[in-house]
């Protein structure tokens, strides 16, 4: 089992912007000293009512105090970007990183987004399809010429290409059933979000196993799970701590319609006793050891990556739980 730190890089006050990447990387160097194997960032863009810097960059700012740590972009959204400067972006950042980029990638569900970048969202999967084949190429071929329906690159030869051969680990998020098939005929690691339930979870580990099966595929021998977790004392303190900054985040999910991404019936406007359900880690160190351990036997969980912190929570709270984990969680895991 492997243990990640997913930094929270939104705030409420745009202003703030400097201190929050400053705070962020004060809780990499914690995170390495603890022994934490890998760091992850998220991208969003027009994200109010939060700012929130930009998602390469920022790990690249990252990277420097990241150690033997990973880095991951989880998850870079494909469908928006143009794939030959993500390809040089990503190569670049496996260099700065010395081989230890993860690329996570994923469609996106905010219409808001689609729309600055000019991407018809009806377009997203085959234009995600599309630009991973041309990245595939960049990477991998000594002379490149592509003629596709979204994108076109002249005969060219590649010469910016990533430390780790063939690529860095390329992980695919995905809540609903048909990407997380997708994910599995296309053999990656599925980057299971911190959304769903347990119970959600292990309905979804089947069909994503099946569909490796069906792509004849092997099994990756990676399986990424980001999990919102707070750690205190005991349990009644983690939950009221953390409930007013993930309440507030959930209602900023619901109103971009994050819920409705998922299967069933999801309402993260929900209480949040029934939000935190099967959901949320919250609890004392016992309580994070044995549900660690409940993923790990029970979905097969190869990396739990922790977001400890959300909109407007101080960064002393968080340092306060990397303090715990680093003394009685890690160690015991």
């Amino acid at each position: 089992m492997k243990i990640g730190l997913f930094l929270n890089t939104q705030t409420p006050d745009s202003d703030a912007l400097p201190q929050v990447i400053a705070d962020c990387a004060d809780q990499v160097r914690t995170a390495r000293d603890a022994g934490f194997d890998i760091i992850c960032a998220g991208q969003h863009y027009l994200s109010a009512p939060y700012a929130q810097p930009a998602t390469l960059p920022f790990l690249a700012r990252m990277a420097a105090e990241s150690g033997d740590m990973a880095l991951c972009a989880g998850i870079i959204l494909l469908p928006l970007h143009n794939p030959v400067d993500v390809a040089e972006t990503v190569a670049t950042l496996d260099a700065i990183s010395g081989g230890r980029f993860v690329f996570g990638i994923g469609l996106g569900y905010r219409d808001e987004e689609y729309a600055a970048f000019g991407v018809r969202r009806s377009e997203r999967v085959p234009r995600m399809i599309e630009a991973l084949e041309v990245i595939h190429k960049l990477w991998s071929e000594d002379e490149v010429e592509f003629d596709g329906h979204f994108y076109h690159v002249p005969r060219s030869n590649p010469t910016t290409r990533p430390v780790q051969k063939p690529h860095p680990p390329i992980w695919v998020a995905a809540n609903h059933d048909n990407a997380i098939r997708r994910a599995g005929r296309w053999g990656y690691p599925w980057m299971i979000n911190p959304h769903a339930t347990m119970s959600m979870i292990a309905d979804q580990i089947p069909l994503y196993r099946d569909a490796l099966a069906e792509g004849g595929r092997p099994d990756p021998g990676e399986l990424p799970l980001v999990r919102e977790m707070y750690v205190a004392a005991d349990r009644e303190t983690a939950f009221v701590d953390s409930q007013p900054y993930l309440e507030g985040k959930y209602a900023a999910y619901a109103s971009w319609g994050q819920d409705k991404a998922l299967p069933g019936e999801e309402d993260f406007t929900s209480p949040y006793a029934e939000l935190a359900r099967d959901r949320f880690v919250l609890g004392a160190p016992d309580d994070i050891v044995r549900e660690i351990e409940r993923y790990e036997r029970d979905l097969g969980v190869t990396h739990i990556i922790f977001r400890m912190q959300w909109p407007g929570m101080p960064h002393d709270q968080v340092m306060r739980q990397l303090d715990i984990l680093d003394r009685q969680v890690v160690p015991r895991i």
